[in-house]
């Protein structure tokens, strides 16, 4: 197994990252809450937006290719959530594009759980979970 530890790392990275964002607002006082600043709320929002739902798709990722999955399918699957969590942290947590940032970025996420939830799914159902090698 080595496509899912490559993109759980890179994500984590890019975790790191959002974090240090939620550690630098939150040295400024504002230690519960958002005290009415949408900016905080962004920033905290991003952060807790990435770890609902990247987890889930890692596991489910996980699953794929512990049953000998396409490493194909897997990379364009790691590649997406990838790009999707940047686009939706950046816009979210920086302020990039941010309404078009954040919609194309949980669009995308939502897109591959689902492909993960349905193959995972047909996998079973199958009870072949050599599929598609």
């Amino acid at each position: 197994m080595f496509v899912t530890p490559l993109y759980a790392s890179l994500l984590v990275l890019w975790f790191v990252v959002l974090s240090m964002r939620v550690v630098n607002i939150r040295r400024r006082g504002i230690m519960f809450g958002d005290n009415g600043e949408v900016a905080v709320t962004r920033v905290v929002r991003a952060h807790a937006n990435f770890a609902e739902y990247v987890p889930l798709a890692l596991l489910l990722m996980g699953f794929l290719e512990v049953s000998r999955f396409s490493i194909y399918i897997l990379h364009a699957l790691g590649l997406t959530l990838l790009i999707a969590r940047l686009i939706h942290g950046g816009a979210l947590s920086f302020g990039w594009q941010m309404r078009s940032g954040r919609v194309a970025g949980a669009a995308l996420t939502f897109i591959v759980l689902l492909i993960e939830a349905f193959l995972c799914l047909y996998q079973g159902l199958r009870g072949q979970w050599a599929w598609w090698q």
